[in-house]
């Protein structure tokens, strides 16, 4: 899981390092001394897991969430404890005083394995909501027919449209139905009821034409794969 540490002093960014080092699970990605330095941050690298602290020098914790298009996983670090009940409007996943103790923050990381191991699958009548910038999005999974990664965000096609989703290739096509949607290459994921046309590409690969309008070509080894998943 990809992380960052929102923290203004450099002793306490060091001592969460530290602590930090016994869960391999978590990949520190950046570190941010202020506000505007963690926004552009996130921006950036898309985090699955923020360590923030609510006093920076620019601006207060609440105020960076509060400009994100998607919030990902927090765990507040600070000092002060007045802000408990505040944090848990942006779903934090834990609220954490200095000085952060190791057993503490094992605590913590349980918390968050179990809210990702608890998150249920999506099915094809479900939809999901998308904000870009400042449009939103409600779409229909039966209807989207590709995801594409574009950067750190993705792309999600449906009818003539395709805003981007601030989420990961990897943490979407963790919710969805194996049955319907395929991770055709790296960069790509379809929903197989989209598929109007098939052809063989080289070396015993597959090209799709969706509905969408898209082609994309099927790895070598994601080939065999998808004519295992709709043989039978």
């Amino acid at each position: 899981m990809k992380a960052i540490i929102v923290e203004d002093s450099n002793l306490a960014r060091l001592e969460l390092n530290h602590l930090l080092k016994k869960h391999k699970e978590i990949e520190i990605v950046g570190e941010a001394e202020t506000g505007e330095e963690a926004i552009q941050l996130i921006g950036e690298l898309n985090p699955e897991l923020i360590f923030l602290d609510i006093h920076l020098p620019d601006m207060d914790g609440f105020r960076i969430l509060n400009s994100l298009n998607q919030i990902p996983n927090i765990i507040f670090t600070t000092a002060y404890d007045q802000y408990a009940i505040k944090s848990f409007d942006y779903s934090t996943i834990d609220y954490l005083l200095k000085p952060i103790t190791q057993q503490r923050l094992d605590v913590a990381l349980q918390k968050l394995n179990h809210d990702v191991e608890e998150a249920p699958q999506l099915g094809m009548d479900n939809s999901i909501f998308i904000k870009d910038s400042d449009d939103c999005y409600l779409a229909k999974l039966s209807k989207i027919s590709l995801f594409e990664t574009e950067g750190n965000y993705t792309k999600v096609f449906f009818d003539d449209k395709s805003p981007l989703l601030h989420k990961s290739l990897n943490q979407i096509e963790s919710r969805l139905d194996p049955s319907f949607f395929f991770r055709v290459n790296r960069q790509q994921l379809i929903n197989v009821n989209q598929i109007k046309d098939i052809d063989t590409w080289f070396k015993g690969k597959l090209k799709l034409t969706l509905s969408c309008g898209n082609e994309v070509e099927v790895s070598e080894r994601q080939s065999v794969a998808f004519k295992r998943l709709l043989s039978i």
